[in-house]
């Protein structure tokens, strides 16, 4: 089954916990973010391809009490695989890293990714030294991820299949330093 994008994300965040904070990657998952609700525990990122999973690791390791959930596509991932290594060295046990996967660097002008041609993402997390890894494959996965963003003890890899469509563009906030700040408020309140 493969999803569709803006849905998946409105089901990842439709009963967010109070200390979940996401690190939407850039462009479809920062637009499909903002598109589900805007918040100001959304660290939305503009310009930083590869870079989502570092951030979200760097949150979650200075801000331990609180819930990190990278959610990124599959070309932001692979430009960034590295983290992964280093994700899998630390084992944050308060970091979920979803990857939306549809084949496709729909920043760039939708040109095949690697994972059409064989990189299965599932398997890299898991040779990284990432447990608990999940292939979502239907809705009832899609909310027990949901579930497990807020309460998962350990670091977690999901990837979520979905097709490769374009809803109408919701932008949020560019500014970064008011970006950057309004997330240092947010943590303020929870931890």
């Amino acid at each position: 089954m493969t999803f569709e994008r803006r849905a998946a994300m409105a089901t990842l965040l439709a009963n967010r916990p109070k200390d979940l904070f996401v690190v939407p990657g850039l462009g479809s998952c920062t637009w499909d973010a903002f598109a589900a609700g805007d918040d100001d525990r959304n660290f939305y990122l503009w310009g930083a391809m590869g870079g989502a999973a570092m951030i979200g690791l760097g949150l979650a390791l200075a801000k331990p009490k609180i819930r990190v959930a990278v959610i990124t596509g599959d070309g932001e991932m692979l430009m960034g695989l590295g983290s992964l290594a280093t994700i899998g060295v630390q084992r944050p046990h308060n970091l979920a890293i979803v990857v939306f996967d549809n084949g496709l660097y729909g920043e760039t002008g939708m040109q095949a990714s690697h994972t059409q041609s064989g990189v299965d993402l599932i398997d890299v997390a898991r040779g990284c030294g990432i447990e608990r890894v999940l292939n979502v494959e239907t809705e009832a996965q899609l909310r027990e991820l949901a579930g497990l963003l807020g309460t998962s003890d350990r670091t977690l890899f999901a990837r979520v299949p979905i097709m490769p469509d374009d809803p109408p563009r919701a932008l949020p906030e560019k500014d970064g330093v008011i970006i950057k700040d309004r997330v240092r408020r947010a943590v303020e309140k929870v931890s």
